[in-house]
């Protein structure tokens, strides 16, 4: 099967399985999977994604545990009710405690200032 542009790219700093679930958290999060829609197959989304069906069966676990899906006997998993909240207020946390320390103090290096991002915005 040739590779598409459709294709996430995997890095080989998380495994496959972590950078799924964190494409699928941001679906979730941009409402591609909106709460209470069926997820895609696990072999379904293995073939969107170029991935072995046991590395999706392994993320859908993982979302499961984390409290994200409802599983319905035959017909496959849910995104559940109330969770893209919940993962907005999750992500925007992980955020403000290790992504933006890292970029305010390359913005600094940089000097940039918020009037200048600001000014970016309407681009």
């Amino acid at each position: 099967m040739k590779r598409t542009a459709s294709f996430p790219q995997w890095h080989d700093d998380l495994p496959i399985y972590r950078q799924l679930m964190e494409l699928l958290v941001g679906r979730i999060l941009d409402q591609t999977y909106a709460e209470g829609e069926m997820l895609p197959s696990v072999r379904q989304l293995a073939s969107d994604c170029d991935v072995n069906p046991l590395t999706v069966a392994k993320a859908y676990k993982e979302l499961a545990r984390d409290g994200l899906t409802d599983r319905l006997r035959g017909e496959g998993l849910m995104v559940r009710k109330g969770v893209r909240e919940a993962l907005l207020r999750r992500e925007r946390n992980k955020f403000m405690k290790e992504e933006w320390p890292v970029l305010r103090a390359r913005l600094r290096r940089l000097g940039i200032d918020l009037e200048t991002l600001q000014e970016t915005f309407d681009d």
